[in-house]
């Protein structure tokens, strides 16, 4: 360790490794072969937590089964407890996307790990007589069960923080629901007046629309409790002790404090990244109605002046750098093509599922980064709404008022007493005159004006009872 570099060994011969780093000789060939994204696994610290706690697992077990001398697998727990807590991460190098669905990413783990507990029981590092990335770390293991296990814990934690954003939006949503809840104003359908509605209806809406997707999030992500742990490379559990897949699953459970299962049919488990494919699709689900919400809050505060102007959203930060004062929605448009990025990347999960042969999946380094970046990006970007967009929203109440007492829309309302008909004639002169129907229905002698007030009254247009009835 006193010169730059120590000599390690593996397949193809001896390599010199910088004698401060943790990692080893699998991890170098790694960073020489996959300069792909630039984007390390350290960038996603659930995953790396979630390969410390399997590997701790993995080691409790084979010690208890006797496979693992006790000094050797307390080291290992030891190391692994520490890169659980957030230490070492950044020697967890290995480009994201890499061939040899995630062997690298193991690798890089089991040389971290072992160099780690050569280091907590007094020696030095690459001293692999003593403690060994593949016959200790490893022992009892392949990528093939602990790489899809370790990114669904990833994703699992990650999704917590997805639910917690959502739901932190879905309340804003809500407050805003409450604040407007008198608001009057015209709903639409296909951009054309439709019939009255309140603007608390409208964000009441949002806020349903956000709490149906957490349920669902919630049912998805309960797929990804199932592992392959102790199937090892096809799911035969080759090289693993008859009762090690019991144990290990015991203490992933014990040290993730979930109920985590073994599938019932191993083979199966290690091909198959269905759950994968199900979570994304609603995580693209969640990104299209989140967007839509965006959309909508964009059209509500076009103008401000020339436009709807119903709303007007928080103005954060300067809008152009040659029109003065202008204002542009740069929350909503940020958080908008998040939602496009998390369904291109459902996309690319979709294809790398597909591209399964036979026993294995060989693209799930592509399906966890897609998967984690949307999850991540998704809470961000709901956090980032929730936050900076929707409790600043104020609205227009007169501009909105005004605009419902013009609209020929509230005649449907009147369709009940004066028929189809005469409804469409009056909405026909209403918008050829620029008059109200109001007026017109009265002028007419279709009603009187106390029906008038009856029947388009707010709560009477809006399905909403009387203050006073309430």
């Amino acid at each position: 360790m006193a010169g730059l570099h120590r000599s390690e060994h593996d397949l193809l011969g001896d390599r010199d490794v910088p004698s401060d780093v943790y990692w080893g000789v699998h991890t170098l060939r790694a960073l020489e072969n996959f300069p792909i994204t630039g984007v390390p696994i350290s960038k996603y610290p659930a995953l790396v937590r979630a390969l410390a706690l399997t590997k701790s697992a993995a080691a409790f077990s084979n010690r208890e089964l006797g496979l693992l001398d006790a000094v050797k697998a307390d080291a290992i727990i030891a190391a692994c407890r520490e890169i659980a807590d957030g230490a070492l991460h950044e020697q967890f190098v290995v480009d994201v996307i890499q061939g040899g669905a995630g062997t690298s990413t193991n690798m890089n783990a089991n040389e971290v790990i072992a160099n780690r507990a050569l280091e907590l029981m007094g020696r030095t590092r690459s001293t692999y007589t003593c403690v060994h990335p593949l016959e200790h770390v490893n022992l009892g293991q392949s990528t093939n069960d602990v790489y899809p296990t370790a990114v669904k814990l990833a994703v699992r934690s990650t999704l917590s923080d997805l639910e917690a954003a959502l739901a932190q939006l879905a309340a804003a949503c809500a407050a805003k629901a409450l604040e407007f809840a008198d608001v009057i104003k015209m709903g639409r359908t296909q951009l054309q007046d439709a019939v009255p509605m309140t603007l608390g209806q409208e964000f009441g809406t949002y806020a349903v629309m956000i709490g149906e997707d957490i349920h669902r999030l919630d049912e998805a992500a309960r797929l990804i409790d199932e592992i392959n742990l102790g199937g090892t490379a096809i799911g035969t559990g080759l090289n693993s002790h008859p009762r090690y897949a019991e144990m290990v699953r015991a203490e992933l459970s014990r040290l993730t404090g979930l109920e985590l299962v073994t599938a019932t049919d191993l083979l199966e488990a290690t091909q198959d990244v269905g759950a994968f494919v199900q979570i994304s699709g609603t995580l693209k689900r969640t990104a299209v109605k989140v967007s839509k919400i965006c959309n909508d809050l964009r059209l509500l505060s076009s103008g401000p002046r020339a436009g709807f102007g119903e709303i007007n959203l928080p103005a954060v930060q300067a809008g152009s750098s040659i029109m003065p004062g202008k204002v542009n929605p740069v929350i909503p448009e940020v958080v908008t093509q998040v939602a496009y990025e998390v369904i291109g990347n459902d996309l690319a999960i979709t294809m790398a599922a597909e591209a399964g042969q036979l026993q294995l999946n060989a693209f799930e380094p592509l399906i966890a980064h897609k998967l984690l970046d949307s999850i991540m990006h998704l809470a961000n970007a709901a956090r980032t709404l929730a936050e900076r967009c929707i409790p600043g929203i104020t609205a227009n109440v007169d501009r909105m008022r005004s605009t419902v007492e013009r609209s020929a829309g509230v005649v449907t309302a009147l369709n009940p007493r004066i028929g189809y008909d005469a409804a469409t004639e009056l909405a026909a002169r209403a918008l050829a005159s620029d008059r109200t129907v109001a007026d017109l229905a009265i002028e007419s002698g279709l009603l009187t004006a106390e029906d008038v007030a009856l029947l388009l009254a707010p709560h009477a247009l809006t399905g909403r009872k009387k203050i006073d009835q309430q």
